[in-house]
């Protein structure tokens, strides 16, 4: 039999417990409860970091001053501000290269248009990005979705990741928004800027109204 221990050798009948053991019990006890209340307290803090991202959708003719408006109601309000083309752009010229940029210039000098799942990758991971190094979580979206391609590419990529609060959809007469971009295909080095025609300008903006419809009434909402 093991030996008693000798807080408990003597009146250990008449007391019915070791003073030594009840002792070694409550501070067990005590660290188990601090552990539990820890775990309880960082997964609580992980819940709120992946709290859903807040989006709105910036829509708009080329030239309608979606960039700009974003920029003031990110500098007034706190949002930050997400441009689809100026993503593409930067993967494109990421130095050393990228197995996105890859696939991005590839499709591009094949004349084709960059895969939905490409750009909505690139939104996603500037998201995650602010998120984890400046706890963003408030992003409006510029240039993006344009179609229902995009849409699925979207749900599939971030899905419930993100709550869609509204879409901005900036109208503007063609004439101006032609105007617009051949002034500023003069200093933006952007070679589509100095390539519109009006009949261009209507078709794309027509498609837009159009797909803008479409968009209100999907179960992004």
């Amino acid at each position: 039999m093991p030996e008693s221990c000798k807080h408990c050798t003597k009146g250990s009948s008449s007391m019915g417990f070791c003073p030594f053991s009840l002792a070694l019990f409550a501070g067990t006890a005590l660290s188990y409860v601090k552990y539990l209340q820890n775990k309880s307290s960082k997964s609580i803090k992980s819940s709120e970091e992946e709290e859903p991202f807040r989006v709105v959708f910036v829509l708009g003719g080329p030239g309608a001053g979606k960039g700009t408006q974003c920029e003031l109601l990110s500098k007034n309000h706190g949002w930050a501000h997400l441009s689809a083309g100026d993503l593409l752009r930067a993967e494109r010229t990421k130095e050393g290269g990228s197995p996105l940029a890859d696939i991005i210039n590839a499709n591009i000098s094949a004349g084709k248009i960059v895969p939905s799942e490409i750009t909505t990758q690139l939104i996603k991971n500037a998201m995650v990005e602010l998120r984890t190094n400046k706890g963003q979580i408030k992003f409006l979206i510029d240039g993006f979705p344009r179609s229902e391609g995009n849409v699925d590419a979207w749900k599939e990529v971030v899905g419930d990741e993100a709550v869609l609060e509204c879409v901005l959809f900036f109208e503007c007469p063609y004439d101006i928004l032609t105007s617009r971009l051949l002034e500023r295909g003069k200093t933006s080095g952007r070679s589509d800027d100095s390539l519109v025609s009006s009949e261009h300008i209507i078709t794309w903006c027509v498609d837009l109204s159009l797909f803008v419809s479409v968009l209100l009434t999907s179960t992004l909402f």
